[in-house]
């Protein structure tokens, strides 16, 4: 099974790029036009985003750097004992709807720290990989598009990471404690 699941993923690829060449000819697409054409718009888009994102990583390192991060993590410590909410996660949880790179960031500290098979690092890869990048995603997609009302996507978007989260530490509780 796993010698299979090699040779899938080694050629999967591959075969992909070469069926989309294929069907390019098939239909009569010039591939490579397109493909530069594609480039060049990625490149414009790249350059509209790029305002959002500094601003979103200016904001995230202003905010882990002062210490107000762990200032709020401490003020909400008694509460989050009471739930059986993990301090050490919580900066996890509260960066992770923000930004991708700086939840990155907590969790290698965290597995770092205590393990990749501890309850903690467990903990943080389940919670990294059940919720989203909401605030980046909509402060970069949809500003590069234009979209001013999201109230309803920021909502719907932040009560999954909210599950998300939740789950996650429910989940590995049960399974791992």
């Amino acid at each position: 099974m796993v010698e299979w699941m090699t040779i899938i993923s080694i050629w999967l690829v591959p075969i992909t790029i070469m069926m989309i060449l294929l069907i390019a000819i098939i239909k009569k697409v010039p591939a490579y036009e397109v493909f530069v054409e594609g480039g060049k718009e990625g490149l414009k888009m790249s350059i509209s985003l790029l305002p959002f994102l500094l601003g979103m990583l200016v904001a995230i390192a202003i905010l882990r750097s002062s210490g107000a991060l762990d200032a709020f993590i401490s003020i909400l410590q008694p509460l989050l004992s009471k739930v059986g909410f993990p301090a050490e996660i919580a900066p996890l949880a509260i960066l992770r709807p923000i930004s991708g790179t700086a939840a990155l960031s907590v969790t290698s500290e965290i597995i770092k720290m205590y393990g990749p098979d501890s309850f903690l690092g467990r903990l943080a890869s389940t919670m990294q990989g059940s919720t989203d990048t909401t605030l980046y995603i909509l402060t970069v997609y949809f500003g590069a598009v234009g979209i001013k009302k999201m109230g309803d996507a920021l909502k719907v978007g932040l009560i999954a990471d909210f599950i998300g989260i939740m789950v996650s530490v429910m989940i590995v509780t049960w399974l791992f404690m």
